[in-house]
């Protein structure tokens, strides 16, 4: 069975793929974000993502290990 999509809702027109995994609770910190990011274990949209700058916009697909979360209006 695939993994439930939680739906994370931002305020802003965009946010950080760092930041996102961190109020995603996805992660605990910042320096977490850097070090799975950087080994390529998030994917963004079905695709390996190695930049913690990358922008995400509503509708944009976060999963790391078992847990998948798409980026949504507040």
């Amino acid at each position: 069975m695939p993994p439930r999509v939680r739906r994370v809702g931002i305020s802003s027109d965009s946010i950080r793929l760092g930041q996102f995994l961190k109020y995603a609770g996805m992660i605990d910190s910042g320096a977490d974000a850097k070090g799975v990011i950087g080994d390529g274990l998030v994917l963004v949209n079905d695709a390996v993502e190695t930049r913690r700058g990358r922008q995400l916009r509503r509708g944009d697909t976060v999963a790391f290990g078992d847990q998948v979360a798409q980026v949504a209006e507040a």
